[in-house]
């Protein structure tokens, strides 16, 4: 501070000195009193310092700060929209191979299931064979059993005419035997 007294000092002598021999010169004559405008200088000169030492120095560093925080926040803005493009361009691509994912599990899902229904028509076929086959094994013993009582049937009926023709009455062993051979006749035609 005491350095900036002298020079203030130095100065106002410095300035009388101007100041007198402005007072000659032609700014006079334009109402520009010199001693004056030399003060104003000066205290110009000094106010100006004390800002800049005081007062500019702050300023500027807290607009360098301002500035910084500014450019962080653009470059962190940049920064977050090439991750968001990246991000984007992920969310694609698990979007595409979570979708290629869910068509594979449909295809084998279809696939699985046109086995299932193959298999379901295979055993659907067997049963059906089955079921004919017992059909035919039923038709087969029905027609049997409805053979063998109509054999009888046919053997009373015979035995009956048999008798009616021969006009006695025939024990059941001669019976038997004289439709046995007639049934063979019969058969062999």
């Amino acid at each position: 501070m005491l350095p900036t007294l002298m020079l203030f000092a130095a100065t106002e002598e410095a300035a009388g000195e101007i100041a007198e021999a402005v007072d000659a010169s032609p700014l006079a004559s334009l109402g520009v009193d010199g001693k004056s405008f030399v003060f104003q200088l000066i205290t110009f000169v000094l106010v100006f310092l004390i800002l800049k030492k005081f007062a500019f120095k702050p300023i500027t560093k807290l607009l360098a700060e301002r500035r910084k925080t500014i450019d962080d926040g653009v470059k962190m803005g940049l920064r977050m929209e090439k991750e968001k493009a990246k991000f984007d361009a992920d969310l694609a691509n698990v979007m595409r191979d979570a979708r290629k994912e869910a068509d594979k599990i449909i295809a084998t899902g279809h696939k699985e299931a046109r086995e299932i229904v193959r298999e379901a028509e295979k055993n659907a076929a067997r049963k059906a064979d089955t079921m004919m086959a017992d059909a035919e094994d039923r038709i087969a013993e029905e027609s049997e059993k409805a053979k063998l009582k109509l054999e009888k049937d046919i053997v009373g009926l015979i035995s009956e005419a048999t008798e009616a023709l021969v006009g006695q009455k025939v024990d059941a062993r001669k019976d038997a035997e004289l439709i046995d051979k007639i049934l063979k006749g019969r058969i062999r035609k």
